[in-house]
């Protein structure tokens, strides 16, 4: 795919920046007077979830020079040629076909497909082995429990899923370990039983650190509890392509499935990195997750660009990040089985489009990939929803609302829909100086404190934010949630004229942190870094004594 023009390059770029300028001494209130029609009209539904962005600081006139602007970016055609399985990974020379991991027909990639399909065959005969005690270990003990090594998208997409899906879950439980500090994995297996425990390993190249530091512990972990090199097997399956260092750490090649180098780890839960999720909440749901995925492709691959609802979601995030100055993108789930939600966005965006140059290399002169944070429900209101009301930065935000619960405490539920709702109409409307000196003076304070304390009771509103809702999040929403946000950061990257599918970025960490625990070993003497490091390093040694 020909690289593309950088975002400041395309036709209607200054046209927007002019409109941006208008715009800002605009009210979303008094857009929705000048238009009775805008709550409707600015929502669109698909693959089981509603977007409402009627709160969003645009006019038709703008969001019309928006849909012009993707044109002359060729959106459109960037999406066919992602979900073709185009080489849209241009510096790494590969497609992205994340989308083919939960597709039932691909007409032209029928042989990726069918490995795909026959790897799926092997994650459902785990998953149905280990529901129905089917598996024992070294004692002859059934698995109860299952712990997923990874880190990254090894780590927070499976994570997520199982999380989000907890009641959905069967008799098998499901843990993570990612961090290399040790006490990560010390926690987890402080209440495990090793006879009863099988351990997953995701790393693609069975080399990446943290990942395999964590396994040798649990390797140990499992001879040390009486388990023989034979009775590894029982306990280790590996996700990766370095079939050789899995069996050499005694996992059995049988016990090994595949990744590639056509996914990109932020996108692989999809994949037998999603087995852990697949376990635990059983193949039937697995594959409803799968379904709700591709309901969103169909939905990325079909609607208009008008109708599109990742499209949408990404051009409101160019409107405010390149026309706004917005520096960060908010994420608010008001439900708790979300709360990872944003731990998941914030690698998928930011490892995807925190990017400095363009396709072909040349620098880029905007912003690209704003920082994206947030956290579950009304934990955030006590905590940061303060700057979102009174303080100076411009923050987007989503919230994301299911509008039924699992828990059938629909009172409790009722409460949280009411504070979701809430936050969003407070940030539209404010509250004005006048309004907040009344309130004072109902409260029974005298005329003159009204009127000191006023200010501080103010809000300007006017804080643009969408709400996504579903029905109940099911494996199906789910599935179509992180969807919409994969096709979305895809299409931010194209309008910026990045690569969202590598992450060069992470490398050069990497390579100094080898270096780093070589002079901290002793094994490198002949090194140096810089004296700020040396000077920890030397730290570090005179704590150890």
């Amino acid at each position: 795919m020909a690289a593309t023009s950088l975002l400041s390059q395309l036709h209607g770029f200054g046209t927007l920046s002019d409109m941006a300028l208008a715009m800002s001494e605009s009210s979303v209130p008094a857009l929705f007077e000048d238009d009775p029609a805008r709550a409707e009209d600015f929502t669109l539904e698909a693959a089981g979830l509603k977007l409402d962005y009627s709160k969003q600081l645009l006019d038709r006139e703008a969001l019309a020079a928006l849909m012009a602007l993707a044109r002359d970016a060729k959106l459109d055609k960037a999406a066919t040629a992602l979900l073709s399985g185009t080489e849209v990974n241009n510096t790494e020379g590969r497609p992205a076909l994340h989308s083919l991991l939960r597709a039932t027909n691909a007409p032209g990639l029928e042989d990726k497909l069918a490995e795909v399909e026959s790897s799926r065959a092997r994650m459902r005969e785990w998953a149905d082995r280990l529901n129905t005690g089917k598996h024992l270990g070294f004692s002859d003990a059934v698995i109860t429990d299952v712990v997923n090594i990874g880190i990254g998208g090894s780590d927070l997409g499976p994570r997520l899923v199982t999380e989000a899906l907890r009641p959905f879950q069967g008799s098998v439980a499901c843990h993570y370990v990612a961090n290399v500090d040790p006490a990560d994995i010390q926690d987890t297996l402080l209440g495990l039983n090793p006879e009863t425990t099988l351990f997953i390993v995701c790393s693609k190249s069975f080399r990446t650190e943290e990942t395999l530091t964590n396994s040798l512990v649990a390797r140990e972990w499992m001879l040390n509890a009486g388990a023989t090199e034979a009775d590894l097997a029982k306990h280790f399956l590996a996700i990766t392509t370095n079939l050789e260092a899995a069996t050499e750490f005694g996992i059995d090649a049988a016990n090994c499935l595949p990744m590639w180098d056509w996914v990109g780890g932020r996108y692989s839960v999809w994949s037998a990195v999603g087995l852990s999720c697949a376990i635990a909440v059983g193949w039937d749901n697995f594959e409803q997750f799968l379904a709700g995925g591709a309901a969103m492709d169909q939905h990325f691959a079909e609607a208009p660009l008008e109708q599109n609802m990742p499209v949408l979601l990404s051009l409101l995030e160019v409107w405010y990040c390149n026309f706004f100055g917005a520096g960060n993108h908010v994420i608010l789930p008001y439900d708790n089985a979300l709360q990872r939600f944003p731990d998941f966005l914030q690698q998928l965006t930011m490892e995807s489009n925190g990017k400095g140059v363009g396709k072909s290399g040349q620098p880029v002169d905007y912003a690209t990939g704003p920082v994206l944070w947030g956290s579950a429900g009304t934990m955030g209101q006590h905590s940061f929803h303060q700057l979102l009301h009174q303080g100076t930065e411009l923050c987007p935000t989503d919230f994301i609302l299911p509008l039924t619960t699992h828990t059938g405490m629909t009172e409790q539920h009722r409460r949280l829909v009411a504070n979701c709702l809430a936050q969003s109409r407070t940030m539209l409307v404010g509250r004005t100086l006048e309004d907040a000196h009344a309130s004072l003076l109902n409260r029974g304070v005298d005329e003159a404190r009204a009127e000191e304390l006023a200010p501080h009771l103010a809000m300007p509103g006017n804080r643009p934010n969408s709400v996504i809702t579903m029905q109940a999040l099911t494996p199906a929403t789910l599935g179509a949630l992180i969807a919409l946000y994969e096709h979305r950061t895809y299409c931010s990257g194209v309008m910026w004229g990045i690569n969202p599918f590598d992450q060069w970025g992470v490398e050069l960490g990497k390579e100094i942190g080898v270096q780093i625990l070589g002079i901290m070993s002793g094994e490198d003497t002949d090194s140096a870094t810089d004296p700020a490091t040396d000077r920890l390093i030397r730290e570090w040694a005179l704590a150890q004594e």
